[in-house]
């Protein structure tokens, strides 16, 4: 995998005990910490700054779960479904998604910091006005993802599939692209220079610019 800077990881302890997010029921301020959530189903959950320390979610669905102003440090999500899931304006700081599926997840005005998507499905995914602090898309499918006005510093696409992403007034300078896939890409041509490109590629975006490749 390409990496312009190591990511941090979760900082978690091992042997988690079970938990159930039923805990945070009745709290004045919604907070979960130091454990698992296993095979369990929160669709539809509704919590606004939820605080979460040091959890593991594994084969948890989350479908359309609006959690507004989440606040997550050191959180490992495996194999779970946040489809339709809103986590507008969030905090997300050393957090892993592994092989989740992320349909139309609202990351919009969140922070990312430290955060790893691997092996995830997540097409159609809202990043307007998301800020990026070394993040990492591995071997994922953002097709007709948003990341219109994002903000990226070291983030890494390695072997994703871009098709349909639109990167609307996002600056793409020192961002590598080169080992992902698309039929079509949707990016502002005053943002393009600097974008590391594999020659397919840069032959596509010069025949945007209105160039006449001459074989």
């Amino acid at each position: 995998m390409k990496q312009i800077k190591k990511i941090k990881k979760p900082d978690l302890p091992a042997n988690l005990p079970l938990i159930e997010f039923q805990e945070i029921n009745g709290q004045e301020e919604p907070s979960l910490g130091n454990g698992m959530v296993a095979g369990t189903c929160l669709d539809d959950e509704h919590v606004d700054h939820l605080v979460l320390s040091k959890v593991i979610f594994k084969n948890v669905s989350l479908i359309n779960a609006q959690l507004y102003k989440i606040d997550m440090t050191d959180v490992i999500f495996e194999n779970c479904n946040l489809s339709n899931a809103s986590l507008q304006n969030g905090l997300v700081y050393r957090v892993s998604f592994k092989e989740c599926k992320l349909l139309g997840v609202d990351f919009s005005q969140a922070g990312l910091g430290n955060v790893s998507f691997e092996n995830c499905q997540a097409g159609l995914c809202n990043f307007v006005d998301t800020a990026f602090k070394t993040v990492t898309f591995d071997h994922t499918s953002l097709k007709g993802a948003n990341f219109a006005d994002c903000k990226f510093k070291t983030p890494v696409f390695n072997a994703c599939d871009l098709d349909d992403v639109y990167f609307g007034e996002c600056p793409l300078k020192g961002i590598d692209i080169s080992s992902c896939t698309y039929d079509r890409i949707n990016v502002d041509l005053k943002h393009l220079a600097g974008c590391i490109v594999s020659p397919q590629q840069a032959i596509g975006f010069a025949r945007l610019l209105g160039l006449v490749i001459k074989p």
